[in-house]
C-alpha cells in the first residue's frame, strides 16, 4: 500500500489534497497534519511514509526550514513541497534543500497527479513556467524568513557580485569597470540574474531581492 503523508494548516486545501491523492493507486493510505510539529510527532512515532507533501506556509516555522530539518532526520522519505509560493527562487531553494519536487497549488488534480507520480518513479519534478515578479504583485511571504544566501537561489559567485552592484545602482559600464570585466559579458551576467530571479528588469530585480531576502552583504 502506497502511502502519503500532507502536512498543511488550511483545512480545505488539506481535505482536497487527501481526496485527490487518493486516485493515485487503488491503495493509498494519506496521513494528515495541520501542522509541522504534530507531523514531526507522527514520525518520531516510526510511521514511515512514501512520500510527503509540504506546504511552506505552516504556523510556527518557516517553510524552508521544516524542509530541511525533515531531509535530514529521514532522508529516505522523498518531500514535495506543494505551495502558493510558485516563484522561481523558492522553487530554486525548495530543490536545493533537497525536496524532490515543487507542486503548485494552483495545479489542477490531474496535473498534481501527474508530478507526483513523476516523484514516485525516482525523479526530481520542477514546474515550468514560473510567474515573473511584477512591481504590483502581491506576494506575501512565510513569516521570520531567514535571510537567502545567493547560492541558495541558482546564483554563481559573479552573478551575486553583479547584482550587488545592480542595488547599489551602478550602470553596467561601471559595474564592468568594478569588477574588471567587458560591458558585454556584464550583460550575460545580467540576463542570466534575472532568469533565475524570475524578473525582466532590473527594478523587478531590487523588489526581488528585498522580498526574497536575498543576503548581499558578503558577495565579495
Amino acid at each position: 500500500m502506497l502511502k502519503l503523508l500532507v502536512i498543511e494548516d488550511h483545512a480545505l486545501v488539506r481535505e482536497g489534497l487527501v481526496r485527490v491523492l487518493g486516485q493515485l493507486e487503488e491503495e493509498v493510505s494519506v496521513a494528515e497534519c495541520p501542522d509541522f510539529e504534530a507531523a514531526l510527532n507522527l514520525l518520531e512515532n516510526g510511521e514511515e511514509f512514501d512520500l510527503i507533501l509540504l506546504d511552506l506556509a505552516l504556523p510556527g516555522i518557516d517553510g524552508f526550514v521544516g524542509l530541511d530539518i525533515l531531509r535530514r532526520r529521514y532522508p529516505a522519505m522523498p518531500v514535495v513541497v506543494v505551495s502558493a509560493f510558485d516563484d522561481m527562487p523558492n522553487v530554486t531553494r525548495a530543490l536545493n534543500l533537497g525536496a524532490s519536487g515543487f507542486i503548485p497549488k494552483a495545479y489542477s488534480g490531474e496535473a498534481l497527479l501527474g508530478a507526483i507520480r513523476t516523484v514516485l518513479a525516482g525523479n526530481i519534478y520542477r514546474p515550468s513556467g514560473q510567474p515573473t515578479v511584477h512591481l504590483d504583485d502581491e506576494i506575501p511571504l512565510p513569516s521570520g524568513q531567514p535571510r537567502v544566501r545567493p547560492d541558495e537561489i541558482g546564483l554563481s559567485e559573479r552573478q551575486s557580485q553583479v547584482l550587488a552592484l545592480i542595488v547599489r545602482g551602478l550602470s553596467n559600464r561601471e559595474i564592468g569597470d568594478q569588477l574588471q570585466l567587458s560591458e558585454g559579458t556584464v550583460k550575460v551576467h545580467v540576463t542570466a540574474i534575472f532568469k533565475v530571479l524570475g524578473v525582466g528588469s532590473r527594478t523587478q530585480a531590487l523588489v526581488a531581492v528585498t522580498r526574497y531576502g536575498i543576503d548581499l552583504r558578503n558577495v565579495f
